[in-house]
């Protein structure tokens, strides 16, 4: 009554510092009276449900009350002050947050009595609606500049401190309420930003939006996932859609308020960056591809990609100049629950994308790492990223599909993990600055020598565009190291098989001149030089490099054959032996044509080889298995050259290891050598000695209980019987009912139940648990370092010459060399059998090569009488 009759001026000092905080002291009273008599309110006692209505009447008076004092400061036409109504947005927001919180525990507070009051609380919170919203009107007009008072400061970070907490009621009530309440609080940060930017609790704001947006995403999805359940069309204007679009509103609300306000006060929000990238993994989760990201409608599905995932772009655009970010993103030895790792690896790969429009000190931030032992310990950007993938197990076996590139006339397809990652990794070599290329180096040769060979793929992957990309020279500088590499980690061990995988292609990239270079560095006239040759594809090679690389082999090994072979055939040698038939099998797998020179003399090599090596002493001697591994492959190569009794004698060695447990990659070789026999075609009367062995051979391959074995045993067997001429063996090999069955699913391209999505990420799980406890193992052997694979490396071979003689008895060797004697006659005698009936004559010099050897056993005898 008597407030219009005060002037603005007088205000504060003569009305509500002296009323407004006795207004707080009532108002909390009668909370306290409501909280009191709230347990005895019942419809039959109707004294106190008058009472407890009379106590929300007067809070409605004292709401309009304080409604009047903003309705009238809100008359004056000049700009209020802040010192002049000092106490007013004090009182209220006291007021409102007691009032909004009031309504809020309504249900819990009545406790099934709220039908007696419900009707004055909703108009309760109509006023205090309408209150607020008059004092942020009145709020938005007050103006403070650079000469504001420390008091006036205070006051409008108490203001907006007061709002966060009433935020923290409302978010629940009311959406608008929500949305208007958070504008005002950002507006007046920015618009104070200078005067309130250090008194400001940052963490609570940016923690608060952080909440809300997750809070509101979260709904997001569960009403889609309600939508799509309930089977509700698309696109209808039902409550539940209507619902759906209102919180997709308010879910890009906070994103899009959030990423403001980080690029406002960055510098203040440096402390809340693992909460940030925890944001970005939480929502980036719930998109697919993730595996725990839920299926959603399409329409559905595209609104909420609007709404969260667009603006985390833009989020992360904010953060990538932060130090403590990227500390927090590429730390060391940072593990992930499953469901956050391809959101890690989405997030580094959007890094990826983003750093080229960077300042340069940003990209040292993100590409070098950590530089000095006093920093936190980060990880190189290039090296985050190939472990971050290498984690990702299960969503690489999938697979899951995510974005391909974009081009022209084309739809944008989806690709595997393998090649989005490889394809972002790629485009940022392209734009990548020379100064941080050997830091990618570096980054690529650590993942090319660990022990997961995807990743390693993924690296070579990308080392081979580098290569590609980049001039002549640093493609040969490259090959160069690579092959070095290759060298010293000769052996039996993972970093060998993906160096040499890695130089296999590098070749591919190199000039004709720089190939020769290659060859000046590595001459493959040295043995120890075989290593890098035998992982070279010689189609690779210019015409005088291949020429020269095949000469130089074929003739060291052709030399080790004769050293050998003047040694006595001494087991002792057959290691050294192995290494060159290594080698002459890359060159024999780089022929064109089965009439060159080099094939020739590889199948004068094989041959000779073939009819030294005794069944008896393969199936003893794990050294001659190497042997019969590598004479086999090379022999399925020239198997239409090689002559009939060498094809029996490795039948006969190949059934001897097969009566025993022999390694697989041993029973792989065999079934190559099976699968290429189907290109000859056997005279009847040598097919009594190799069709039958032939036929059991397969049926014991094709029963083989190990499944790699097995199936790559029907894919020999269906090799051989779609170009052989000998369909008896076809039939032969399928006695067993259930190999017969298999063969024929496995022709039909018959399929097994497929498991389901559950059972079969259930089952990546726990593969993936053992996968990474044998490669932990496996790098805890500290076999990263290149430089001492070599001398680390298992050796499975025979001892040494010297040590093998002195462990072995005259009686031994003399057995030895006895059965090899006699497994060779006994082939001769076969072979001559089976020409018998031939109208062929016997090769000139049969007979006096027969008096050669007969001589040679007279001389034996004589010798043993003597002594």
């Amino acid at each position: 009554m008597f407030l219009p009759h005060m002037g603005l001026s007088e205000l504060e000092d003569e009305c509500f510092s002296k009323v407004l905080p006795k207004v707080v002291t009532v108002f909390d009273s009668l909370m306290e009276e409501i909280s009191k008599q709230v347990g005895g309110l019942s419809s039959q006692n109707t004294d106190l449900c008058a009472l407890m209505r009379n106590i929300l009447q007067a809070m409605m008076q004292i709401i309009d009350a304080l409604s009047a004092c903003v309705r009238h400061v809100g008359k004056f036409e000049e700009t209020p002050d802040l010192d002049a109504i000092r106490s007013l947005p004090t009182c209220i927001l006291k007021v409102l947050r007691e009032t909004f919180q009031h309504c809020k525990d309504s249900e819990v507070v009545y406790c099934g009595r709220l039908s007696l009051v419900a009707d004055l609380l909703q108009g309760l919170f109509k006023e205090a609606y309408s209150l607020q919203k008059g004092l942020l009107d009145v709020l938005d007009r007050v103006s403070l500049d650079s000469s504001a008072s420390d008091e006036e400061v205070s006051d409008i970070v108490l203001v907006i401190h007061s709002l966060l907490d009433v935020c923290s009621v409302i978010s629940s009530l009311d959406i608008a309420l929500h949305a208007n309440t958070w504008k005002f609080i950002i507006k007046q940060s920015l618009k104070y930003q200078s005067l309130v930017e250090e008194h400001l609790r940052h963490g609570d704001i940016s923690n608060s939006l952080c909440d809300n947006l997750l809070a509101s995403f979260h709904h997001c999805v569960e009403l889609a996932e309600q939508i799509k359940q309930a089977g509700l069309q698309e696109g209808a204007q039902s409550p539940e859609h209507k619902l759906f679009q209102k919180t997709t509103k308010m879910c890009r609300f906070f994103a899009n308020t959030l990423v403001h306000y980080i690029k406002e006060f960055k510098s203040f929000l440096t402390k809340y960056c693992t909460r940030f990238h925890q944001l970005y993994l939480q929502i980036i989760s719930k998109f697919p591809p993730s595996l725990c990201a839920p299926t959603l409608p399409p329409s559905l599905s595209e609104e909420l990609n609007i709404a969260a995932l667009v603006p985390m772009d833009a989020l992360l655009f904010q953060l990538l100049p932060l130090r403590p970010f990227a500390e927090v993103v590429l730390q060391q030895d940072q593990r992930y629950s499953p469901e956050c790792e391809l959101s890690q690896c989405r997030l580094l790969t959007s890094v990826l994308c983003q750093l080229p429009f960077q300042p340069e000190e940003v990209l040292e931030l993100w590409y070098r790492g950590s530089q000095f032992s006093e920093e936190t310990p980060r990880l190189p950007l290039y090296q985050a990223v190939l472990t971050s993938f290498r984690r990702c197990y299960n969503e690489r076996r999938v697979p899951v599909l995510l974005p391909g590139v974009m081009m022209k006339g084309q739809a944008q397809g989806r690709v595997s993990l393998h090649h989005h990652v490889c394809i972002q990794l790629c485009a940022s070599v392209a734009a990548l600055p020379p100064a941080y290329f050997p830091v990618l180096e570096r980054c690529l040769l650590d993942a090319v020598l660990q022990c997961d060979t995807q990743t390693a793929l993924l690296a070579s992957d990308v080392w081979c565009f580098t290569a590609r990309y980049g001039t002549a020279e640093l493609c040969l500088h490259h090959v160069l190291l690579i092959a070095q590499l290759v060298k010293k980690c000769a052996g039996k061990c993972y970093q060998s098989s993906h160096l040499g995988l890695l130089l296999t292609r590098m070749v591919f990239l190199m000039t004709p001149d720089h190939q020769m270079q290659l060859l000046e560095h590595f001459p493959p006239s040295e043995v120890e030089n075989l290593p890098v040759w035998r992982h070279v594809l010689l189609r690779a090679l210019s015409h005088d490099a291949r020429h020269r690389v095949e000469s130089d082999i074929i003739t060291l090994t052709q030399n080790a054959l004769t050293e050998w072979q003047n040694g006595g055939y001494k087991l002792g040698q057959v290691d050294k032996m192995n290494v060159m038939l290594l080698s002459l099998l890359v060159v024999v797998r780089g022929q064109s044509s089965p009439e060159e020179q080099c094939v020739l003399s590889t199948l004068r090599i094989v041959t000779q080889l073939w009819l030294r090596l005794c069944p008896d002493q393969v199936q003893s001697q794990p050294v001659l298995q190497c042997t019969l591994k590598l004479l086999l492959s090379t022999s399925a190569i020239i198997v239409k050259q090689i002559e009939l009794q060498v094809i029996c004698q490795a039948l006969v060695c190949v059934d001897a290891v097969l009566s025993q447990k022999c390694p697989d990659e041993l029973l792989l070789a065999a079934l190559e050598f099976l699968a290429s026999l189907g290109k000859i075609f056997v005279p009847p009367d040598s097919q009594s000695q190799i069709l039958p062995r032939l036929s059991s051979l397969f049926g014991v391959l094709l029963s083989d209980r190990a499944w790699p074995i097995h199936q790559q045993a029907l894919e020999a067997f269906s090799h051989f019987a779609e170009v052989t001429n000998h369909e008896e063996v076809i039939s032969q090999s399928l006695c067993a009912e259930e190999t017969k069955a298999k063969v024929v699913n496995y022709l039909s391209k018959t399929t097994n139940a497929q498991e389901d999505m559950e059972s079969r990420l259930q089952r990546l799980k726990s593969e993936r648990l053992a996968i990474l406890e044998h490669n932990e193992k496996l790098e805890s052997d500290k076999e990263g370092d290149a430089n001492k694979l070599a001398a680390e490396a298992p050796n499975d071979s025979e001892p040494c010459p010297k040590r093998a003689r002195q462990e072995s008895s005259m009686e031994e060797e003399y057995s030895r060399y006895l059965q090899t004697a006699e497994s060779a006659l006994k082939a001769l005698q076969a072979l001559q059998q089976s020409k018998a009936n031939a109208t062929a004559p016997p090769p000139q010099g049969l007979a006096s090569r027969l008096q050669e050897l007969q001589t040679l056993i007279t001389n034996i005898q004589t010798a043993q009488h003597i002594s």
